[in-house]
Parts: C-alpha cells; structure tokens; sequence
C-alpha cells in the first residue's frame, strides 16, 4: 500500500493514517487502530522508523543544539556571561521558564578576550548559537554574525546607536564598546549574502 498523501495543515482530530501501518509521533494519538492529530499543524510522515508526527503551527518554543537564540545578559563574571533566554530565532514566542544560558569567555568572540566587560554589558540584548542544549544551555557569540544587537548607555541608560566604531549614546554623547551582531539589511542575523551564520 502507497504512503498517504498527507495535507500541508492539519487540525486536531484530522485522520492520518491506520496504525497497522504507521506509528503515532508526537502531536497525534491513537483511537481505534486510527491515528489523528491531536494539534494544529504541519504533518510529517518519517519513512525510516514509518512514523507519523504533527509539528505544532505555533508551538511552545524549544531549545535545540545550533538554534539561534535572543538573549538578555543578567550578569557578568570572570570567565562568562550569565544569559536569559528570551526566545529562539524562528518563534516570536518567548520560551517557557526562562532558562538560563552563559556564554564562555573563549566563545563571546573570534581570538583572545581578555574580559567579558569590554564585550557585553548587563542588559545587553544578544543574539546567540546553542552548542549545547542539555543539561546546562551553552551560548556563542563569536561567529561575525552573531553578538549585541540592543543595549543601554552604562551613563544615562539610553538607548545606544551603532557608530563607525563604537556605540554612541545620543543623549549624552558617551561612547562604549561591545561585540556587536552583524545584522544584515534584512534585520535578521546572518551573513552578508543572506545565508544563515
């Protein structure tokens, strides 16, 4: 028997397929030798392990190794950033708990950094790759693309404006370094020809 020609969306209750033929995956159930979405979304047929899943349309955020992530700096140590993470760069929805993510002092830029201080400042809004999801979020800013898009004057708390070198502050002219994210035209990060960083 061929395999089902599936709809690009699906709403909960929506038949999928006959579970003599296929496993129920995530964002489905089983009732009566039937499977059926049990949320709104895109549904995938997996031909390797012939499993069915529905990935939610506009589901609670998760954190996975190599997503981007936006990002709040809460604190400043030694050898790292200690994060918040606000959302992941394909959801506009924030994520659950506020996990927290840091940022090792060997990854905030490309080459040596001698304090994290010169790079970001508590408040920072960065944004970030996950190396590592679990047990613990580890963040990098070094890759080009990748840094501060957002921070505050550490003088009057205005919002800074990138200038030719630095960060100006168009209240009271203070000027600060940070490592900043190379945002393309289109406001996303990613490198210069558009590809993803």
């Amino acid at each position: 028997m061929s395999d089902p020609e599936l709809p690009k969306l699906v709403l909960p209750g929506d038949y999928l397929g006959a579970a003599e033929e296929f496993l129920p995956g995530r964002g489905t159930y089983e009732n009566r030798g039937r499977i059926y979405a049990s949320l709104l979304g895109t549904p995938h047929l997996d031909a390797r392990d012939r499993s069915i899943r529905v990935e939610a349309r506009n589901g609670i955020p998760e954190i996975q190794e190599d997503d981007l992530v936006y990002a709040r700096v809460d604190e400043l140590k030694t050898a790292m950033a200690i994060c918040t993470i606000l959302s992941t760069g394909t959801s506009t929805r924030t994520v659950p708990g506020a996990p927290e993510g840091t940022v090792h002092i060997s990854k905030a830029k490309d080459g040596y950094t001698e304090s994290l201080s010169g790079e970001f400042a508590v408040g920072d809004i960065i944004v970030a790759r996950v190396l590592q999801a679990h047990p613990s979020v580890k963040l990098t800013t070094a890759p080009a693309p990748l840094g501060v898009v957002a921070a505050r004057c550490q003088v009057c708390h205005a919002l800074l404006r990138i200038g030719p070198k630095e960060l100006v502050c168009p209240r009271c002219g203070h000027t600060e370094h940070r490592k900043l994210a190379q945002v393309p035209r289109s406001g996303a990060p990613g490198r210069n020809d558009g590809s993803p960083p």
